[in-house]
């Protein structure tokens, strides 16, 4: 009986540290994924996904979302309208996280809701990411600059006005300069795309 409560214990334990605790950690531990179902029974935990549990009270920040999303996906990449919502660029409020993924790669199979799949390759996808804790849990996200240049690529799937206001935005609150929006635009090869507009605001 106490050997149960501590490995209960130990799993509560992870997840305050954690903020969200996943089935493949806990297994790691050598604990059995039976025991997180007993925890959601008793209401301690809180089952947000395919294999994801967090605390039903634990600390939520504005950007929780992000950190469900990126505990399912961690070698995704937090992108276009995620990434200005995160980077506090425009008025976009995303109902779903996007997320970029390697080409390569399958769409992964979290059962997270609210998650939309880009697929990136090379340069396009390794690069601009910085990372930030949110809850203690890594997540990766495109800087600005290359946020907008991903914007001005995926034109056609969140709007051209989007783009260009995040483009204005990040020029005039000198979020970026115009060297790294150009390196980006190279890599997403979207040069002739932004010029004009970027002409018309520098």
């Amino acid at each position: 009986m106490a050997d149960r409560r501590d490995r209960m214990q130990q799993i509560l334990d992870l997840a305050r540290t954690s903020g969200v605790v996943s089935a493949a950690e806990v297994r790691s531990l050598g604990i059995h994924s039976e025991y997180l179902r007993r925890l959601c029974a008793q209401g301690q935990l809180v089952r947000i996904g395919r294999g994801l549990y967090e605390l039903p009270d634990g600390d939520v920040t504005s950007h929780h979302g992000l950190a469900i999303v990126a505990k399912a996906v961690p070698n995704g990449v937090v992108c276009l309208l995620s990434a200005l919502r995160f980077h506090e660029i425009g008025t976009e409020a995303p109902r779903s996280v996007w997320m970029a993924i390697d080409r390569r790669m399958r769409v992964p199979q979290a059962n997270v809701q609210n998650m939309r799949f880009v697929f990136f390759s090379g340069d396009a996808f390794t690069e601009g990411v910085d990372e930030h804790f949110i809850e203690g849990i890594r997540v990766r996200v495109y800087n600005p600059a290359k946020t907008v240049a991903d914007c001005f690529k995926y034109r056609n799937k969140i709007g051209v006005d989007v783009a260009l206001s995040a483009l204005r935005e990040v020029l005039r609150a000198r979020r970026c300069t115009v060297d790294e929006l150009w390196m980006y635009a190279k890599i997403c090869r979207v040069t002739k795309t932004m010029l004009p507009y970027m002409e018309a605001l520098v």
